[in-house]
Parts: structure tokens; C-alpha cells; sequence
């Protein structure tokens, strides 16, 4: 995925900010996908390392051109690529090409610079939805050489009445074989069909991760316990993203058969990001240096991809030095 915006909004949070936040998604267009933008807000740019969520569909590709990004560049980030429905080709200036299907996971860390290009092969499944989302490299392997790795087989166990796949990290006691850079955690939960009632889990935290969840389909229910009495129920749907601070151990989770949610989490990196474009940097020369590369062609050839590769929006490095 892509993004040219230079304006982020955000809802005002629902609940007391640093403890549980509630945020409503923008809608934003890549290409011909329109998708739910949860990350960054301008209130919050970064849970732990991740920084960037699109979500997407599900929506009809039968005959259309379905997902379509240019070639283009990235740095100082990891891309996650997760699918619920559908496939999608990825090609890379490192001569990768690896076609994606629900629940595997491509990983591509981008380091010092890589491009790439995703599209919806020629003949794509019918459906199309899943999640976009980048790790913000930490500063000390923000230069690390360019890769890419693609897990088919991811570990699954069981909480409660969800089943949960983990791509990133570990979560009660599955742990991803995925590289990572950073203490993280990324797991999808889907709710199974119990004897009676709705299903339920109690979701384990990491008490020093700050965590999201955010439903991908269907409605559920989070009880989180946020410091000022009993626990507080907050409604989840797609297009919805809850934000815990640290010092949560666990939260309940309710749901209907069928509802998935995705949980995303991370120590705070501590660091203070730069995002412009495609681009994770500490500084605007280090934006305004990548974007220079990019259109002098030194980021290496995305070959097998039929089409001009997508071009640098214009920078103002004036506006990157404001503070905020």
C-alpha cells in the first residue's frame, strides 16, 4: 500500500485519553480500493512500532482491476501484509515475487530501501479484503539491508471461543517465526461458534504494550479495565479502533460467530517518527533524500510489473520542520 496524504484527522476520543481511546476511521482511496484508515491519526501516529493500518473490503473484484499499486519505494519501516479473503501478488526490487492468500503473512522490511509493487493477479478470487499495515523500524536497524519473507504457516491456538492465528510476535504462548525488530505483538482472533450465547475469551496482555484492537468483520465487545472503577465496555465494528495504554494485563472479549478482530501491540518505541509519503525518518533531509533517490531511479527495478512506476507527491520540506 500507498498513501500521498499529507493531512491527517482524527474523531476526539471517546473515552479518556492515555487509558482507552475510541476512533472512528477516515476514508481514504489507493488506487481504485477505497479503505478505512486507522493509523495515523493526528492525535496518535504509533502504537509500539506500528504505525500505519488501512483496512480494505471485503469488496468484488470479479472483473475489475481489484488491488493495483505502482511500484514504489519505502524506508526505515517493515510492511505487513495481511489477507482475510482473496489474493494478491507482490513483486520487489530484490527479484521477489510471492503471491499471498489468507492467513499467511508477507513481511518486507524496507531498512535503508527497497520498492515494491501489490496487485490483484490476473485471475484474482473473487473477493477482495484484508489489512495494510507498517512496523516503524527503531533507530538502531533503521539502516538494515532491504528483505522480504513470506510464512504460509503461521501458529494457531485457542482462547476461549476464538480461534487465533499469530503473525507477529507472541500471544499466549504462540509465538511467530516473523522478523522482528522490536517487542510486538500482532494476532488475529476469530469468534467460533460456542454451545450457547456469544463467544468469549479473556485476551492476555503484555502490562508494558500499549495495544489496539480493531474489528476486520462483524460486530464485538471489549471490557478493559481503565482505572477509574469497574471495567468499561467499549462496541467495536469495522471502521473502529481501540486504543489501550500500558498497564493493561487482559481485557474480555465478546463476539458473535463469525466476528474477527485483529490485535496489534507494542512497547512505545520512544522514538519520535517522520512520516511523509512512503517514508519513516527522524528528519526532513532524510525524507527529502530518500524522495530525491526515488525519482533519479536508485531504488532498484520492481521487474515483471506492467506499468510506469508512481510518482513522488511534492515535497515541502518547510512544512516536515513544523513541529506536530
Amino acid at each position: 500500500m500507498s498513501t500521498v496524504e499529507a493531512n491527517l484527522e482524527v474523531t476526539a476520543p471517546a473515552v479518556p485519553a492515555q487509558d482507552l481511546e475510541l476512533t472512528e476511521a477516515r476514508q481514504a482511496q489507493v488506487g481504485d480500493i477505497t479503505v478505512r484508515r486507522l493509523l495515523p491519526l493526528r492525535l496518535r501516529r504509533s502504537v509500539g512500532a506500528w504505525c500505519f493500518i488501512d483496512h480494505y473490503g471485503p469488496q468484488s473484484v470479479d472483473g475489475v482491476a481489484g488491488m493495483l499499486v505502482p511500484p514504489h519505494p519505502h524506508i526505515g519501516l517493515q510492511t505487513v501484509t495481511w489477507l482475510l479473503a482473496g489474493n494478491v501478488l507482490h513483486r520487489d526490487s530484490l527479484g521477489s515475487e510471492q503471491m499471498i492468500r489468507p492467513g499467511q503473512l508477507n513481511l518486507m522490511t524496507a531498512g535503508r530501501g527497497i520498492a515494491h509493487a501489490e496487485e490483484s493477479p490476473q485471475r484474482p478470487d473473487p473477493v477482495l479484503h484484508g489489512v495494510q499495515l507498517w512496523v516503524a523500524l527503531p533507530e538502531a536497524s533503521r539502516q538494515v539491508a532491504p528483505a522480504f519473507e513470506h510464512h504460509a504457516d503461521l501458529p494457531a491456538t485457542r482462547l476461549g471461543d476464538f480461534a487465533v492465528s499469530v503473525f507477529m510476535g507472541e500471544l499466549a504462548g504462540a509465538s511467530s517465526d516473523a522478523t522482528t525488530f522490536s517487542p510486538i505483538v500482532g494476532a488475529q482472533l476469530t469468534a467460533l461458534a460456542p454451545a450457547a450465547g456469544p463467544a468469549d475469551c479473556v485476551l492476555p496482555l503484555d502490562a508494558e504494550f500499549e495495544h489496539v484492537l480493531l474489528s476486520v468483520s462483524g460486530p464485538a465487545q471489549v471490557q478493559a479495565d481503565h482505572g477509574q472503577g469497574a471495567p468499561r465496555g467499549v462496541g467495536l465494528e469495522p471502521g473502529r479502533l481501540l486504543y489501550m495504554s500500558t498497564g493493561h494485563d487482559h481485557a474480555t472479549l465478546t463476539a458473535p460467530p463469525g466476528s474477527c478482530v485483529l490485535l496489534l501491540g507494542g512497547r512505545p518505541l520512544g522514538e519520535k517518527l517522520l512520516m511523509w509519503w512512503n517514508f519513516v525518518a527522524r528528519a526532513p533531509e532524510e525524507i527529502a533524500a530518500a524522495a530525491a533517490q526515488w525519482r533519479a531511479g536508485q531504488f532498484g527495478q520492481v521487474g515483471g510489473y506492467s506499468g510506469e512506476p508512481m510518482a513522488a507527491p511534492p515535497l515541502d520540506v518547510t512544512r516536515l520542520r513544523r513541529p506536530g
